[in-house]
């Protein structure tokens, strides 16, 4: 149904080319959700050299612009373009390119997905995937290489877990890197290496230990990464995402990003946070930015780490986990040495922007950033603020930090999360409504592809707390709950706030880029379960259609 509607209002619409009038555009026929506080509706919008001239009423637009073309968005809803304010673009391409296991309820259906997308594996070839998730399966333990092994004996395998932070990998796999080594090997820093009772590795590496074997994984080649960046281009426009706040990139994305803009490839606004302090593109960028690179690609941001995720037990935590006892998760860096991280940061002139997931991880944060003397001018970032202490809501306050959320991780935690935390902590997780009465910026995205790409799923979830089955009934912890005007400025003009872009996106307002998606349905009003429902019919980016049509294009 939601495709046909797509179909049929694409057919209503089509003329012809899709090529833009240099002189502009009045869009009218529209309900218009500006996100503009002096004219926060409109049914009218003058699009001129791809910004918004003006917003307001039909009538008074046409007297203003009477030489401007009309099209009509027959009646439909128009809003901002979706910022997603934490997501892996490459890694939303290079999904595509390996076997998706985001799902999958049992080793058994592991395999079978595997040789689906592999039916004419050769032996030693490479198998790839990723979204694995021991919690959706009957006896929610982690999987071992003996599981791989026994239909894959000959191909070494390498498998990601839904949130990336462990690894699977068969005996073959770990025999390239060296299995005797990785037997008698400590557990690094920051990682852990799943063993059986014996003390034998079992395959599953969490964090830092899995580059123990990931190292011997054969890098992507330059064509293949070529085409996963069209397919993340393509993806983003077709789900009406017009920006990406992408969360740890080399010197080569970047460059990458730059050759596919001055190629007129580029179709999203991309701020681009540099993969740490060490390597090639920290050094190259510090004090020497990218902004606005053809109106697409600022760099001006670090992305840094201090913790492990919930699901794989990694996350940091002040107490054990409640189903694990004596497992405190993995910390990264004791406060005195990761401020060390972020004042090198802050000395290049980076905005600073941290993964702390557990609430030891959010609290190291908290003190890193007040020994780095962080202030609120920054604009530093939590990326995820996923389970916090409650008492430390104030600090967040006082150092201005910006809490980079994702909605659709509350939903597919639900089942797992009180698990590992308990019924008193978990009233410190993924507290949207918490944080923003406390005056906490927000800022939503997905982290595709641990979630799916989608904004209308992130829109839905934080207006619900429910996942796409309507449970549970009432939304899960539903006084977390935010309002529709709430999460769309979310994922509008708090995306844009958190990346220093408020005064040129994340809004309709007079002077900013004209970018907006045009939708089926009126998410601000219709039924919830109806937003699920809901098209992207048109999406576009300075006044450029980039996916579907409107009006007398």
């Amino acid at each position: 149904m939601r495709l046909l509607r797509t179909l049929l209002f694409a057919s209503l619409l089509w003329t012809g080319c899709t090529s833009e009038d240099p002189n502009g555009y009045l869009l009218v026929d529209a309900v218009i959700y500006t996100m503009d506080d002096d004219t926060p509706m409109a049914d009218a919008m003058a699009v001129v050299d791809g910004k918004v001239a003006a917003i307001g009423h039909a009538e008074d637009l046409r007297a203003a612009h009477p030489d401007l073309e009309e099209r009509s968005a027959a009646g439909k809803t128009v809003v901002p373009g979706f910022t997603d304010a934490h997501g892996h673009f490459m890694g939303l391409g290079i999904e595509k390119l390996q076997v998706d296991l985001r799902g999958t309820r049992s080793v058994d259906e592991v395999i079978e997905r595997i040789k689906d997308f592999y039916p004419d594996l050769e032996p030693g070839q490479w198998i790839r995937g990723r979204g694995w998730n021991q919690e959706l399966w009957p006896n929610r333990t982690f999987p071992t290489r003996q599981d791989l092994d026994a239909h894959f004996p000959d191909n070494p395998i390498a498998l990601s877990r839904v949130d990336g932070h462990a690894d699977w990998y068969n005996t073959a796999a770990m025999n390239i890197a060296g299995f005797d080594t990785i037997q008698q090997a400590d557990d690094p820093v920051g990682g852990a290496i799943i063993r059986d009772a014996e003390g034998v590795p079992t395959g599953v590496f969490i964090d830092a230990a899995a580059w123990m074997v990931e190292r011997h994984v054969p890098e992507w080649t330059e064509e293949e990464r070529d085409h996963a960046l069209e397919l993340a281009l393509e993806e983003a426009a077709r789900v009406g995402l017009t920006g990406v706040h992408d969360a740890g990139v080399s010197q080569a994305t970047v460059e990458r990003y730059q050759r596919f803009i001055d190629e007129g490839r580029f179709s999203v606004r991309m701020y681009a946070m540099i993969g740490g302090i060490e390597g090639s593109a920290f050094e190259t960028y510090c004090n020497n930015h990218i902004i606005d690179y053809g109106n697409y690609l600022t760099v001006r941001s670090v992305k840094l780490y201090l913790d492990g995720a919930l699901g794989s037990r990694g996350a940091a935590l002040l107490e054990d986990y409640s189903d694990a006892a004596g497992n405190r998760g993995l910390l990264f860096a004791e406060p005195e040495a990761f401020s060390g991280q972020v004042r090198r940061a802050v000395d290049c002139g980076y905005q600073v922007n941290t993964h702390a997931i557990g609430d030891r991880g959010n609290r190291v944060l908290l003190e890193s950033y007040e020994l780095a003397g962080i202030t609120p001018e920054m604009r530093p970032r939590d990326e995820h603020t996923q389970i916090i202490a409650l008492e430390d809501i104030p600090r967040f306050q006082q150092l201005g930090i910006i809490a980079s959320m994702q909605p659709t991780h509350a939903t597919s935690d639900l089942n797992m999360a009180e698990d590992r935390l308990g019924p008193h902590r978990i009233k410190g997780g993924y507290a949207w409504r918490t944080l923003t009465d406390a005056g906490i910026p927000i800022a939503f995205g997905s982290d595709f592809p641990v979630e799916k790409s989608d904004p209308l799923e992130g829109f839905f979830a934080g207006v619900t707390r429910q996942t796409k089955d309507l449970l549970p009934e009432g939304g899960w912890y539903p006084e977390e709950r935010l309002t529709r005007e709430e999460t769309l400025e979310a994922f509008t003009k708090g995306a844009a706030y958190a990346a220093f872009q408020e005064d040129q996106l994340g809004s309709l307002s007079p002077g900013t880029w004209a970018d907006f998606v045009v939708l089926s349905d009126d998410i601000m009003q219709s039924p919830s379960p109806q937003i699920l429902e809901t098209s992207v019919l048109a999406t576009v980016v300075g006044g450029k259609t980039v996916y579907g049509s409107i009006g007398s294009e």
